[in-house]
């Protein structure tokens, strides 16, 4: 008879000064799966009993490290902490030396924001791709020359090792390992769990594209902007919008240029693009209703916009598109 496999140890490996966002968002990804029934065994682990996390919050009771062995079908995430702390850490060369034996056992090791600082330090991450918060990628860069460092990306993969921008993208990374381990619907049935809007690819940028082109203050172009955000399947026209401000169409165009950077059509294109990827991911509507939903008549339409930005559709996407 057959040996039953081992129910999945998630190792948790937390810093000083851990951001309890980056331990809580990936715990619960999993404590959702472990809902469904799927059953994985939940490991607190660092270098000390007890640490202190950003937030001043107190963690104690914490399992060491070296006390572990995870395997090839355990998962270790690294919490990410303050960059001061990450970049001075007090873990010493037998957390590294686990961490490479964890990765020689094949399993899969994952650093969350600024967690990738003790990957890159273990020498795990040389020559492989790999990111991190998008305020540390200049740090990073100059710390390590070997790092094939990406950046304005969500999470990477190289082979069992896995890193992310940080944040709420460890909740994307951990989604993504649900749907590599689980399948797709169960991890769409997670994210629904979780509440959570939509779930986001690796090649998506770290600013969402509804808070780009919004550093200006000129808060008629930000009213405008708002408008056209929850209004993407009105065909309104520039006269329209100038209305709602109380602007001449030609003030608004140039005002709206100055600002942002774009043009309205183009700011309002990108809006339509991120909807159309999101109904095209994270639902079975047919293609007709997804472009009435983004503004467009047809679906021909749709497909013709999508395809001149080809480059940023994940591949799944082009089978709905067929």
């Amino acid at each position: 008879m057959e040996q039953e496999q081992a129910i999945p140890t998630v190792y948790f490996y937390i810093p000083e000064q851990v951001t309890i966002l980056d331990l809580s968002g990936v715990l619960q990804v999993f404590e959702e799966a472990k809902f469904l029934g799927f059953n994985y065994h939940f490991e607190f682990i660092s270098s000390q009993s007890k640490v202190n996390c950003s937030s001043g919050l107190e963690l104690s009771a914490l399992n060491d490290f070296k006390e572990t062995s995870p395997t090839k079908n355990d998962i270790i995430f690294i919490s990410g902490a303050s960059t001061h702390q990450m970049i001075h850490c007090s873990e010493d060369q037998s957390f590294f030396d686990w961490l490479k034996r964890a990765h020689t056992n094949e399993t899969t090791i994952c650093s969350i924001c600024s967690g990738a600082f003790l990957l890159a330090k273990s020498g795990l991450l040389n020559h492989k791709e790999c990111t991190t918060h998008w305020g540390f990628i200049k740090k990073m860069k100059t710390e390590f020359p070997l790092l094939k460092i990406q950046d304005n990306t969500l999470f990477t993969k190289s082979d069992n090792i896995y890193t992310s921008a940080g944040v709420v993208t460890g909740i994307d990374l951990a989604l993504f390992l649900i749907e590599e381990r689980h399948g797709k619907q169960i991890a769409t049935e997670v994210a629904k769990g979780l509440v959570v809007y939509k779930r986001r690819h690796a090649t998506d940028e770290q600013e969402s594209v509804y808070l780009q082109n919004r550093s200006h203050q000129d808060e008629k172009i930000h009213i405008v902007q708002d408008w056209i955000i929850h209004n993407l399947e009105d065909a309104s026209t520039i006269e329209n919008l100038a209305e709602l401000v109380h602007v001449s169409p030609r003030n608004l165009t140039r005002t709206f240029k100055k600002r942002t950077g774009v043009t309205i059509a183009e700011y309002r294109t990108k809006l339509r693009i991120e909807k159309a990827k999101s109904l095209l991911s994270n639902s079975d509507y047919k293609i007709e209703h997804i472009a009435n939903l983004c503004g467009y008549r047809t679906s021909k339409q749709l497909r013709m916009v999508l395809e001149k930005h080809h480059e940023s559709l994940p591949s799944e996407f082009k089978n709905k598109l067929s």
